[in-house]
């Protein structure tokens, strides 16, 4: 016997609860894992909820993330005892996930855990910082450089911004964190941002297709009027990562920043993100993201705190990364 965070719809209406489920219950793969940890990300929060038409098939056991230890595989590649992760790949969507004891997936979604991590900074980690790290990274091939000057962080406070400032800020960037939260100024500086500023102005719809230039780059996980706003800021040859829609899916905005500025839109995805450049990403997060700070961003909770913190991380309130222990009561 597990237990996993289980969900049911009955007539549409989606509900989460702790439950004990037997091993048999878990759907065929190729890898059966002893789940350690787990986090909560914004896309576990639209499954946990109903929202988003993400899961197809109930009932469910959502969690887009996990680490633990394999305990059988019938993949050459995986042994007993081996320590792994998982990251995207639509687990916790189309199959079930890691808001549980065990899991069974794929032996092609998995990674081993980078040496001299632990499954917690793992989950820590986890997609947002994950998706940070390929942010940073896709910045840096287009010839991202320190000495150009601010690189601005959207949705700072959130998972991925929080890894992000804390990246950047390690590699040496002027980093500004934009965030709506006045209560979290601190924590953003704490973490290396150089400047923190209020969201609202980004939020405005754009009026012209530029304004005066300011940001060499930037990550930005809220999209919409926010996004918008951003390109129009941005220096010349300036490149955006664009890694989530927290504000809105739709973009509205005229080519003129990238005819005349030459501005980069750069999209980051690391739900499909091939083997070896995931694997790169994760070797690069352990060197470059301080684990003092990683320790910061945590916030600690059990199985039966995620319907709640769902809740919560939807609606922008979450800080940092939750890190979900399954064995905890």
């Amino acid at each position: 016997m597990f237990n996993a965070l289980l969900l049911s719809n009955e007539s549409g209406s989606v509900t989460a609860k702790v439950t004990a489920l037997e091993d048999s219950a878990l759907p065929a793969g190729e890898v059966q894992v002893v789940v350690d940890y787990s986090s909560l990300n914004y896309k576990d929060g639209l499954v946990v909820q109903g929202l988003g038409g993400l899961v197809k098939t109930y009932p469910h056991v959502p969690g887009i993330d996990f680490a633990g230890t394999v305990t059988a595989s019938s993949d050459a590649r995986y042994q007993a005892g081996d320590a792994v992760v998982v990251t995207g790949w639509r687990v916790g969507e189309v199959q079930w996930g890691g808001l549980a004891q065990r899991a069974s997936v794929k032996a092609d979604h998995l990674v081993r855990l980078p040496k001299g991590m632990s499954a917690r900074q793992a989950m820590a980690v986890g997609t947002a910082g994950l998706t940070a790290m390929l942010a940073v990274n896709a910045l840096e091939a287009q010839g991202l450089v320190p000495s150009q000057g601010e690189v601005l962080v959207t949705g700072a406070a959130g998972g991925v911004g929080s890894v992000a400032t804390a990246i950047l800020a390690n590699l040496g960037y002027q980093v500004v964190a934009s965030t709506g939260r006045a209560e979290l100024h601190d924590y953003l500086k704490a973490l290396g941002a150089t400047t923190v500023i209020d969201r609202a102005p980004f939020a405005d719809p754009h009026k012209r297709p530029l304004e005066a230039e300011r940001f060499a780059g930037c990550i930005d996980s809220v999209g919409g009027n926010t996004l918008a706003r951003v390109l129009t800021q941005m220096k010349y040859a300036g490149s955006v990562a664009a890694v989530g829609l927290a504000g809105g899916s739709k973009l509205e905005h005229s080519v003129i920043p990238f005819l005349l500025r030459g501005v980069n839109l750069l999209g980051i995805d690391s739900v499909m993100c091939p083997y070896d450049k995931r694997m790169s990403a994760w070797t690069r997060v352990q060197k470059t993201l301080p684990m003092e700070r990683l320790e910061s961003m945590i916030v600690a909770a059990a199985l039966s705190d995620v319907p709640r913190l769902a809740i919560d991380i939807v609606k922008g309130q979450v800080r940092g990364r939750v890190v979900v222990d399954v064995n905890a009561a």
